[in-house]
């Protein structure tokens, strides 16, 4: 595989291990020309714009300190990755990020909520794969 690779990253151990596994793609099948990780902080509903904009800056300083730690984990691959927050729609965010960027592969983690869980609250996972215009990897937890 050569190209961009897109991973979306949420701090849950389902996006860590979307994360690893595209690491280890691109340490594996090199020329990869850049990995994006892109983390997308969705602002509370009903909450006033004053605190809405606090919520999402202590949100994002918690984010950033997470990447970091995935850039680390990359370099000791020497790989380098590019990290980016955004604000939105995680899903639409993710595939807007795709397409801005030429990626031709979106990696994602699945939270294997239960079809109910993902009819009523929606499915990050299951809606980038709906909309998005290159391939998706949806990594899922491990099942014993």
């Amino acid at each position: 595989m050569t190209g961009k690779m897109l991973v979306g990253f949420d701090a849950s151990e389902e996006s860590y291990k979307a994360f690893d596994f595209a690491v280890d793609m691109a340490a594996s099948c090199r020329p990869v020309s850049e990995i994006f990780v892109l983390t997308v902080v969705q602002p509370p509903e009903g909450v006033y714009l004053v605190e809405a904009d606090n919520l999402l800056d202590e949100t994002t300083k918690q984010y950033q300190a997470l990447l970091k730690s995935l850039e680390e984990k990359a370099r000791a691959k020497n790989l380098k990755i590019s990290t980016e927050i955004a604000v939105g729609h995680p899903a639409e965010m993710i595939v807007h990020f795709a397409m801005e960027k030429d990626c031709p592969m979106i990696i994602v983690g699945h939270k294997g909520r239960s079809r109910l869980e993902g009819m009523l609250l929606g499915s990050v996972s299951r809606t980038v794969a709906s909309m998005a215009h290159c391939t998706v990897v949806i990594v899922r937890k491990e099942t014993s």
